[in-house]
Parts: C-alpha cells; sequence; structure tokens
C-alpha cells in the first residue's frame, strides 16, 4: 500500500496510489477521514481493515491534477538522523574530517522546515558557501511510538518507508561542527512521493538505492551495507528518546556524494537531482 499527501482543489488530502498515474482520493470517501497523515498513522488501528475497500470506492484523480506533497508535510518533531551508515561514504569523507566508520550510531537533526515536496524547489542561495550537496537516503516513519523498544520488535513500531534528500551545505558542517544548521536550511530535506506502509515492504536490506544527479548515476547502494539496520537505529534512538506516530528517521547516506569527488561537486542552480528505491519510486528535486 502506497499512500500520498496531495493537494486536490486547494486542500491537502490524503490519497493511495493505485498505479500508473492515478491516486484514489481517500478524503473524498467519507467526512471523518483523517485530515493529515500524521492523524492517520495516529489512527492507523482504526483506518487500516478498511483502506483497501475505501480505495475501491474513492474517486480516481490524474497525478497531471494534483499537487503531491511531501508525504509528512509538517512533522511534529525534527527529523531523525543517521550520520555515517555506509562504510563507503565513510571513507569517501575522511578527508573532510569527518572522522572512521562509528561503533555507535550517529543520531543528529534537520529542523522540520526543511521538508520540501517531491518535484519541489531547493533553493541554493540560502547556502553563502556554494557547497550544497545531496544524500539519498531511505526514511522511516514512525507508527507505534514507544521507549525502550527491543530490537527484535522494532519493526512492529514502523508504519512505512519513504525517501529522503538529506541535502547539506558542506563549509557549514565543517564551520559549525555540528551539523544541525549545514542541514536544516528551509526546504533542504525533499521527501516523498509516497508512505510504502510496513505491511507492504517485505525485505527492506533487499531494496537498492540509487541517486542520479542531471541523469548520472553517482550512488548506488544495497541496504544491506548499512552499518546499523533500520531495527537497530529504532532500538538505539528509543532508548533516549520516546518516539511518536509519525516521527521521521532518516536511515545514511551511501557512498556518491559531492563531497566525495576530487574536486568534489557541488550542486549548482538547474540541476536535478533523482533518489530512487523501486519499491518506492523516484523522488525527484530541482535546485535553483
Amino acid at each position: 500500500m502506497k499512500l500520498m499527501t496531495c493537494s486536490i482543489d486547494g486542500r491537502q488530502r490524503i490519497a493511495m496510489y493505485v498505479g500508473g498515474a492515478t491516486v484514489a482520493d481517500l478524503a473524498a470517501t467519507t467526512d471523518c477521514f483523517p485530515e493529515s497523515m500524521v492523524a492517520l498513522i495516529e489512527q492507523w488501528d482504526d483506518w487500516k481493515g478498511s483502506i483497501e475497500s475505501l480505495a475501491e470506492q474513492a474517486p480516481r484523480r490524474s497525478l497531471s491534477d494534483v499537487r503531491v506533497e511531501a508525504p509528512v508535510p509538517v512533522p511534529k518533531r525534527d527529523i531523525f538522523c543517521v550520520g555515517k551508515n555506509y562504510a563507503d561514504h565513510v571513507n569517501e569523507v575522511k578527508a573532510l574530517g569527518y572522522g572512521s566508520i562509528p561503533s555507535h550510531p550517529i543520531v543528529f537533526s534537520k529542523a522540520t522546515t526543511t521538508v520540501n515536496r517531491p518535484d519541489g524547489l531547493v533553493d541554493l542561495s540560502a547556502d553563502p558557501t556554494e557547497t550544497t550537496d545531496y544524500e539519498g537516503e531511505l526514511a522511516v516513519v514512525i507508527g507505534k511510538g514507544g521507549r525502550y523498544i527491543d530490537e527484535r520488535d522494532a519493526r512492529d513500531h514502523v508504519f512505512g518507508y519513504t525517501l529522503i534528500n538529506d541535502v547539506s551545505a558542506r563549509d557549514l558542517q565543517g564551520r559549525h561542527v555540528q551539523w544541525f544548521l549545514a542541514k536544516s536550511i528551509d526546504g533542504y530535506a525533499p521527501m516523498g512521493p509516497v508512505i510504502l506502509t510496513e505491511e507492504a515492504a517485505g525485505n527492506v536490506r533487499d531494496w537498492r538505492l540509487q541517486t542520479r544527479v542531471n541523469g548520472e548515476l553517482r550512488q548506488d547502494a544495497s541496504l544491506d551495507q548499512m552499518i546499523f539496520s533500520v531495527p537497530e537505529i529504532i532500538a538505539t534512538i528509543s532508548r533516549y528518546v520516546t518516539l511518536q506516530p509519525g516521527d521521521i528517521i532518516a536511515t545514511g547516506t551511501p557512498a556518491g556524494v559531492g563531497a566525495g569527488h576530487e574536486p568534489p561537486v557541488y550542486l549548482k542552480p538547474g540541476d536535478e537531482v533523482r533518489v530512487s528505491i523501486e519499491a518506492i519510486g523516484e523522488l525527484v528535486s530541482r535546485f535553483v
């Protein structure tokens, strides 16, 4: 099941992607349908059994007639992010002073105002250093919250999976030591286009993540290359922070970022970045 947030007739609504270029407008089936993705996640136990039948009844909309938004356009909290979670990526950025392969997950955050929609524009002028880089990543959306979540039970707490581009200003990363400002410029987290629900996901570690810049393949990795798996990440964060429905966790980026080239190849106005995982789809971002 692939769920989306779309602007339809000037109003954000929850829809289901039903194939081709068509979505089912779930919110049109009943007046009491949740008004936001977070509300749906919070009420998922009440709705999950009827979503498929609602989708059959729902009016169909062409993707060309709606505006696809980030699945969670306004998260309740900052996005949790995991740094240095692929060994090849750690090795490619060692020269930037980012250190060696970690023994524990490195967790930081991006501000909620970074969230950007699929096909949205990312404003490079907000980075005065002109060192903006892409980082294609799998993102996990939490369903059932909790603290002290056991690694063996972690996927029971996952609502689904989406794509995120953890856009980063590299010189700001070094200048401020902590990564928050470099990764929290407004609009620097394109996300989407859908949430693939946990029930439909299968073996996540079999998936392949790819990132293309202007059509050129830059990142290409199997998710089984992650140093810390999705269950490990959830267990680690929840050991210290109570996770809540709708929380978003970006799981790290593989090798192939612009900073890893010699010389570095940073994004410039007119560039297009496509992050994809076949099971989820493709997240397109344009930089201006």
